[in-house]
C-alpha cells in the first residue's frame, strides 16, 4: 500500500476501484478464502481505508496489522508459517488466486514478454513474477540482512526463488482468461472494469427476456452503482416497493397496473441478482441470495393474487373458485420448469415473461380462460416431460 497510483490524485494502488472493489479488498478476500489468520499491511499510517479493511478482517476471526517495511514483519511470522504475499496494485480473480495458492508453496510466474507489458518485474530470462507466492515462514528471516526499506515483497520473491521454492506458472492471459493484472493507474482500473463484470455475469446475454435486460443494465450501470456503494442492496429493495405497489394496485382493481409493476420488479431482481455476483467475489457476506429466493416466491403468490381479481365476479361464486385456477397455473409453472432444463426452464420460469402475458390476458378481458387453459396445458407439458424421462431411464 506504499505505491501511489499514477494520475490518480494521490490515492495508493491499493485503494483504486475495480468494479466497486478495492484492489486492497480483493486482496484480502482472496487471503481470508485462503484460510489466513494473520493479515499484515505495508503502508505508512492508519487510514480509514485501511480500518475498514481491519474491520473486515477481524470480523472473519483474523488478526490484522499494519507495519511501516520489513522489520516489524521479522516478529509477526515464525518458521512454521506459510506466508502468502501480493504485490502493490495485484487485482486477481478470487478462486483463480485461491486455487494457484491453495495447493502448496510456489512463486507464481508468467512469460516475460506478457508480464513486463503488463508492469511485473523481471525474474530471469524466460519469467517475469505474477504478484503472488506462498513461502515458508523461515525465510522472513533473511529479511533482516536486508536494508530496512527494501521492497518487501520483491525481496521475499527473490530470497523464495534462491531457496528453491517452486515457480507456479500462471498461464496465458487474454481476453477470455479470468482477471490478473496490476493496477498501476485510475484509467488502467476502469479499462478492466467492462471484462470483469463480463466474467461475473456471462460473456453472452441471458436466454430469456428479463435476463438479458438485467444484464444489459449491469453493463451499463452496475459500475457506477458499486463505486457509488449502493449495489445490490438499493436494487433489492425497489423490487420490494414495486410488489408492494402491485398489491395495492390490484387491490384498488387497478390489476393490469398490478401485473406491468410486477414485469418492473421481477426485471429489478434479476439486475440484483447479478450485481451480487460481483459484489460476492470480496464481500461475501454481502451476498443477499436469501432475500432474492424469497422474493421469487412473493411475486409468485403476487401473479396467483392478482389473475384471482382479475376473474369476472359473474363466472366466480367463491374466493376458492376466484383463486384455485391461478394458483394450478403458477404452482404448475413453477414445477415445469423443474422438469424442463435448458433454455425453456429459463423462459417458464422468466415470471416477467409470465406476467406480460397475463396483463395481456387482462387487457383483452380473458383472465378466467387464460387461467384455466393455462393450468391445463401446463399440466399436459408436465406429463408429458415426466413421460418421456421415464421412458429414457427406463423401469
Amino acid at each position: 500500500m506504499l505505491e501511489i497510483a499514477v494520475e490518480s490524485g494521490g490515492v495508493p494502488r491499493a485503494f483504486l476501484r475495480v468494479g466497486g472493489s478495492s484492489v486492497a479488498g480483493q486482496q484480502l478476500a482472496i487471503a481470508l478464502g485462503l484460510g489466513c489468520e494473520r493479515i499484515v499491511c505495508l503502508a505508512l499510517s492508519l487510514t480509514k481505508d485501511i480500518v475498514a479493511l481491519q474491520h473486515q478482517a477481524e470480523k472473519a476471526g483474523a488478526q490484522f496489522h499494519v507495519i511501516p517495511g520489513a522489520r516489524p514483519l521479522l516478529g509477526l511470522v515464525t518458521a512454521t508459517d506459510d506466508v502468502i504475499a501480493f504485490a502493490d496494485g495485484l487485482f486477481a480473480a478470487r478462486q483463480t488466486a485461491q486455487d494457484l495458492l491453495s495447493a502448496q508453496q510456489a512463486v507464481l510466474v508468467q512469460p516475460v514478454e506478457q508480464g513486463l507489458a503488463a508492469g511485473f518485474e523481471r525474474i530471469d530470462i524466460n519469467h517475469a513474477a505474477a504478484g503472488a507466492m506462498r513461502i515458508p515462514g523461515r525465510l522472513v528471516e533473511r529479511l533482516g540482512e536486508l536494508p530496512a526499506d527494501c521492497d518487501v515483497v520483491s525481496s521475499l520473491q527473490r530470497i523464495a526463488l534462491q531457496a528453491g521454492v517452486r515457480q507456479q506458472p500462471l498461464g496465458q492471459i487474454g481476453p477470455g482468461a479470468a482477471i490478473w493484472f496490476l493496477a498501476r493507474s485510475e484509467r488502467e482500473a476502469h479499462q478492466i472494469e467492462p471484462l470483469w463484470i463480463r466474467q461475473h455475469t456471462g460473456d453472452s446475454l441471458p436466454n430469456n427476456p428479463s435476463g438479458a435486460i438485467a444484464s444489459m443494465a449491469v453493463r451499463a450501470f452496475g459500475p457506477a452503482m458499486l463505486h457509488a456503494g449502493s449495489g445490490s442492496g438499493v436494487l433489492v429493495v425497489a423490487a420490494g416497493v414495486a410488489a408492494l405497489l402491485a398489491v395495492i394496485a390490484g387491490v384498488f382493481g387497478f390489476v393490469a397496473a398490478g401485473f406491468g409493476l410486477c414485469v418492473i420488479g421481477w426485471v429489478l431482481h434479476e439486475f440484483a441478482a447479478l450485481l451480487s455476483r460481483i459484489e460476492s467475489e470480496n464481500a461475501p457476506h454481502r451476498v443477499i441470495a436469501g432475500g432474492l429466493f424469497a422474493y421469487g416466491w412473493s411475486i409468485d403468490a403476487l401473479l396467483v393474487v392478482l389473475l384471482g381479481l382479475a376473474a369476472r365476479p359473474e363466472h366466480q361464486m367463491h374466493a376458492a373458485e376466484r383463486f384455485f385456477p391461478a394458483l394450478m397455473l403458477i404452482a404448475l409453472l413453477r414445477i415445469l420448469a423443474e422438469v424442463y432444463s435448458g433454455r425453456w426452464s429459463r423462459w417458464i420460469g422468466d415470471r416477467g415473461v409470465v406476467a406480460v402475458l397475463l396483463l395481456g390476458a387482462v387487457a383483452g378481458r380473458v383472465a378466467d380462460e387464460t387461467a384455466h387453459l393455462g393450468a391445463i396445458a401446463a399440466a399436459v407439458l408436465a406429463l408429458l416431460a415426466l413421460g418421456n424421462k421415464s421412458r429414457l431411464t427406463g423401469p
